[in-house]
């Protein structure tokens, strides 16, 4: 969830309605954006795993880029073409090719590629608000909306569009498993923000967690045996009832997260992180020995300076990644981990713009 403006994250705005006519018509997933020219980034000081870094977008609120399973591909969520809350697009890992898939109604979040990159996974807004929703009120500090998301996939077209959920709550923040078999999510439906896991065909429903607080962003690791994720469990009377009054709000305040560790049956939940701050999008090396995350334990919140991390499964061996003084987050490893994309604040052509960024890999 995230992201940028928004959220998922954690970012976003609005838009205006259109008929479902001229959607049908004219807007729905299959229109091609003009073909963007990556560009070559420098380093950071510091950012000794980078080499090659290419920003892939320019422009707008870009974030949550995942490679396909043949590392071609990405799938990201955009803010752009006059709309002022994210859809979902693909594009080549060069930069090009770029198409939106999804309808263009409502609001988006959280894409996957699945079945062999033939279709994809991801969240909506569109059967229960197709306009873009408002901003949290300023006046309640940095919360995130919980926008009624449901899961859905699609061919890779965006064609064959078919709802998974009808929870008609948030749910959202979905990842395939390795074997390609299941999905593990993230849902308000019981009341709670709590993790699932269910078939790709949205059968075999399991709820994995049950403590009060913020459980999401899971991610499988490469052997599909264990789950990392972020959350947040309220301990003291005043914590709780903050949590609970938001969540009555369809709000959750996301400024102290850490990461934790399931087995893929829900089993043996425990924390790794023990950093007090904003840690989210966990997700694994290639060979299943770290963990990568975004993280601002390391500054002050109030500079929006969030950095990559990586980590061990035990929590052990804790080292940064990027070194820019802006946002860094929602990072995933090709397939092969020879490549690294994420999302950055970095090389901004105007405050705040969020883009795309990948760079070869160094161990």
């Amino acid at each position: 969830m995230v992201a940028v403006s928004w959220t998922c994250k954690i970012f976003r705005g609005r838009c205006l309605r259109v008929e479902a006519v001229v959607l049908v018509a004219g807007l729905w997933g299959g229109i091609a954006s003009a073909q963007t020219q990556s560009q070559a980034v420098q380093a950071e000081s510091g950012e000794s795993h980078l080499r090659n870094i290419r920003q892939l977008t320019n422009g707008g609120e870009n974030a949550e880029a995942y490679f396909s399973h043949d590392g071609r591909r990405l799938i990201f969520q955009s803010t752009r073409d006059g709309r002022t809350c994210d859809q979902q697009y693909i594009m080549n890992v060069d930069g090009s090719g770029v198409r939106r898939i999804s309808n263009g109604i409502g609001k988006t979040t959280c894409g996957y590629f699945m079945s062999g990159d033939r279709r994809v996974l991801f969240a909506s807004s569109h059967a229960l608000e197709q306009v873009c929703p408002p901003r949290p009120d300023p006046s309640k500090g940095y919360v995130w909306r919980l926008d009624p998301f449901d899961l859905y996939t699609a061919n890779s077209d965006g064609s064959a569009l078919r709802r998974l959920t009808r929870f008609g709550v948030y749910t959202a923040e979905g990842v395939i498993s390795p074997d390609g078999k299941r999905i593990v999510f993230t849902s308000l439906k019981d009341g709670d923000l709590d993790i699932y896991v269910m078939n790709v065909d949205g059968t075999g429903l399991k709820q994995l967690t049950r403590q009060l607080g913020y459980d999401g962003g899971p991610w499988w690791s490469p052997d599909g045996k264990q789950i990392v994720y972020r959350a947040n469990h309220p301990k003291t009377d005043a914590d709780i009832k903050a949590y609970r009054d938001l969540l009555a709000q369809r709000l959750v305040r996301p400024n102290k997260m850490d990461l934790w560790l399931m087995n893929a049956d829900g089993s043996d939940q425990h924390q790794i992180t023990h950093l007090g701050a904003a840690s989210f999008g966990p997700s694994w090396t290639a060979n299943g020995k770290k963990i990568i995350f975004s993280s601002n334990h390391h500054t002050d919140p109030k500079l929006g300076n969030f950095d990559l991390f990586l980590i061990d499964p035990d929590g052990s061996h804790l080292e940064q990644v990027t070194t820019a003084s802006t946002f860094d987050g929602f990072p995933m490893f090709s397939p092969d981990g020879k490549r690294l994309v994420w999302a950055s604040n970095r090389h901004d052509a105007n405050p705040h713009e969020t883009n795309i960024f990948v760079a070869d890999w160094i161990d």
